[in-house]
């Protein structure tokens, strides 16, 4: 028995480019609906960028009505600056779904790449092509906006497992 139909969104948090990805799931095979950026102006205070990130999460809820929101989670590197700022990112795409009655699933990018091109390592790229492979459609350019598509399609992953786990 397929399991039931399902529509991620999938979102890379950024204070400058935060990606977006929609992402169906129909009788276990996943389609990508749309994905695309939300850049608002680098000139912007950050409060003005995170609510522009935050009105637009919100137009695109309201538009393809999700079930879920997958979410990168942090990465804390050598720049606390940069986490920071994905971390302002992050919480007004949170506040986004959970306003919208979301469920948020959070995944690491190692996770991430894993479940999409089988390896915890690699580069943007290589996971957009075999997310390109998998989705079985050209993808757009920015980076920003794959890697969303690809958390999104992480998320259907893991949801199959633990559907398949529970069916016994």
């Amino acid at each position: 028995m397929p399991a039931p139909d399902l529509i991620i969104l999938g979102v890379d948090p950024g204070t400058r480019v935060t990606g977006w990805g929609v992402l169906h799931v129909i009788d276990d095979e996943p389609h990508a609906v749309a994905c695309e950026v939300i850049a608002p102006a680098a000139r912007m205070p950050i409060e003005q960028r995170l609510q522009h990130i935050f009105s637009e999460l919100g137009d695109v809820i309201a538009q393809h009505q999700p079930m879920v929101m997958a979410i990168e989670a942090p990465f804390v590197g050598a720049n606390a600056r940069s986490a920071m700022a994905i971390g302002e990112a992050r919480t007004v795409a949170m506040l986004a779904a959970t306003l919208a009655g979301l469920q948020v699933r959070h995944y690491p990018p190692a996770s991430v790449k894993q479940a999409v091109a089988g390896s915890g390592r690699g580069e943007k790229e290589q996971l957009r092509e075999m997310l390109r492979l998998q989705l079985r459609r050209d993808l757009p350019g920015d980076l920003n906006a794959t890697d969303a598509l690809a958390v999104a399609l992480c998320h259907a992953v893991h949801a199959r497992a633990a559907a398949l786990l529970a069916r016994g």
